[in-house]
């Protein structure tokens, strides 16, 4: 006969893992938003999409919804779309992350961006433009999140490449 464990204590051998929401959005030209990360901030000086951790209890839709409008003053006009699923193995020394990203849709032209304290900077970056902005990697994770988005489809992602 095999051990069994009791439910709970079998519960806490299974991988944990934290769980973020990522939003890509576009201006009526077709440029991305990116916001730079504040001096205070780990990740200083790096530029990225809108979007950040669950909060407990929080599911990826609301947290899209949410870090949007926290960190650029956004509100999504629409459901956002999910385009892709990265896993990233050990983010900070912290373990895995699971991040869901989100297609939100074209700002409207003249919409004000109102950074949180988190991001000192913003910009709509034409996507010629990435290599100038992003390190290769992330490029290739846009060029695959853009392609999602424009296709319809969702894209699975390891490390922030296609897999």
């Amino acid at each position: 006969m095999t051990d069994v464990l009791p439910r709970d204590e079998w519960i806490r051998t299974q991988p944990q893992a934290l769980i973020a929401a990522c939003v890509l959005l576009f201006d009526h030209t077709g440029r991305i938003l990116l916001l730079r990360y504040a001096p205070t901030q780990p990740a200083a000086g790096v530029w990225w999409l809108p979007g950040g951790m669950l909060d407990h209890g929080e599911d990826p839709l609301t947290a899209a919804h949410r870090e949007t409008h926290e960190e650029t003053g956004i509100t999504l006009a629409a459901a956002p779309t999910l385009i892709g699923i990265d896993h990233r193995a050990n983010v900070g020394g912290t373990g895995p992350v699971l991040d869901c990203y989100f297609h939100g849709g074209t700002v409207p032209p003249d919409t004000p961006v109102t950074l949180s304290p988190e991001h000192d900077a913003h910009a709509f970056t034409a996507p010629e433009d990435l290599p100038l902005t992003l390190p290769p990697a992330h490029v290739r994770t846009l060029t695959a999140l853009r392609a999602a988005a424009a296709s319809g489809t969702v894209v699975c992602l390891r490390e922030g490449e296609p897999t």
